[in-house]
């Protein structure tokens, strides 16, 4: 239980920890993912070089690790430029979807069999998704791209998610975690180098806590705590991760949130949105129980 709270505290506020770290008199947008994911990098090293070398990936393996890492350094960069232009709640809601984008993508590919259930909660929640956009491109077009900046990251990480599922095999939690690090670090290094690498000098005291947090809790404690979680408890229990983050999220931003206000219109999207999650939970939640009762009888 322990555990489970503090990756729900952990991921439920970093993204109001984003805002703080990239805000008024913060750090650079992408110099400020980079940094996070250097020292991520960095703190990780050693749980990863600690591991035996037939935990590492097989030469068929690294490029789909590497491939992952980038594509995760892509959906970074889209939440932090996104989070230049939503509030963080917002952003979780829409990140939330990540599991029933997946289940879309997974029925495309016809990778792994996904019931009808998690299909519909799927199309509820892109109602809802769409709810939210319309009613931001009515409050400020800046606002809308900052909504599909969220979406475009949400497809990224949904796509290097199956990447690693299906070509992560045999490799050690903290091993595939730290070359996925590492290498989201170096692209995202590489993109703030092309603009000067920019960082305040002396560092702001609230963004520097920020990014310290991020890096720190975000990307080493809470990854750590989820792969210890994950071989404890049942993948059913992990999936209600995605419902619970939004909700601190937005719990978060009505206690500290004071650039941009969501509206009426804003919030019934967001109650959309989380509500077809909690479809596809409840679907997920059903039927592992008529397996089980088909088992016992």
């Amino acid at each position: 239980m322990l555990a489970y709270l503090v990756c729900a505290f952990v991921w439920g506020t970093t993204w109001r920890g984003i805002r703080v770290c990239i805000g008024e008199g913060g750090y650079p947008t992408i110099s400020a993912a980079a940094l996070r994911f250097l020292l991520a990098a960095i703190l990780l090293a050693p749980l990863a070089l600690r591991q035996p070398k037939t935990k590492w990936p097989k030469p068929a393996q690294w490029p789909w690790l590497v491939a992952a890492g980038v594509l995760d350094a892509v959906g970074y960069a889209l939440v932090y430029l996104g989070e230049e232009r939503v509030p963080g709640g917002l952003a979780a809601v829409l990140f939330g979807t990540q599991p029933l984008i997946l289940a879309m993508l997974l029925t495309a590919t016809r990778m792994e069999v996904v019931r009808w259930g998690e299909l519909v909660g799927a199309l509820v929640s892109i109602v809802g998704v769409g709810v939210i956009f319309a009613d931001r491109l009515d409050v400020s077009s800046q606002q809308a791209i900052g909504v599909a900046l969220i979406l475009g990251s949400v497809v990224a990480s949904t796509t290097y998610t199956m990447m690693m599922k299906r070509h992560g095999d045999g490799v050690h939690a903290f091993v595939s975690t730290w070359i996925f690090i590492a290498v989201t670090a170096i692209c995202l290094c590489a993109v703030a180098a092309t603009r000067g690498f920019p960082i305040p000098w002396p560092p702001p005291l609230e963004p520097t806590l920020a990014l310290i947090y991020l890096a720190v809790f975000g990307s080493v404690v809470a990854f750590a705590t989820y792969f210890w979680l994950l071989s404890q408890v049942s993948l059913m229990t992990m999936s209600t991760l995605s419902f619970v983050l939004p909700i601190i999220a937005l719990v978060v931003d009505a206690l500290f949130e004071t650039e941009v206000r969501l509206n009426a219109r804003a919030y019934a999207g967001i109650g959309v949105t989380l509500s077809g999650l909690a479809v596809s939970l409840l679907w997920k939640s059903v039927a592992t129980r008529m397996r089980m009762s088909a088992v016992q009888v």
